[in-house]
């Protein structure tokens, strides 16, 4: 998963309408664009780590599809939401999440 974000006149296709939208993380404010999943607009705006592991080690995306569980986030108040799976919609309200008092 890159994170870098395409404009939209630099769009191959040509064909891609950018919508913006913002999300909040941890209280604050992150532009986005409809279509990108949470961790396509977390990485993009330059956050690489948004969870704890159980030792305290920061987690991002590591698989990009949703197959493992190290992109978790709580979104509108339900947890251990896969950030990489979720599109985002404006208005999100994002918290990150730690395991790293769980293992305490």
């Amino acid at each position: 998963m890159s994170p870098r974000l395409v404009r939209s006149q630099d769009d191959a296709t040509g064909r891609r309408p950018d919508t913006p939208l913002q999300i909040t993380i941890d209280g604050d404010a992150m532009p986005g664009v409809q279509g990108q999943t949470i961790a396509g607009v977390l990485l993009a705006g330059g956050r690489h780590a948004w969870r704890e592991g159980p030792s305290g080690a920061p987690r991002g995306v590591f698989c990009g599809i949703g197959v493992c569980f190290d992109c978790l986030v709580t979104v509108n108040g339900e947890r251990d939401v896969r950030a990489c799976r979720r599109r985002a919609h404006d208005g999100d309200v994002v918290t990150t999440q730690s395991r790293a008092q769980e293992a305490r």
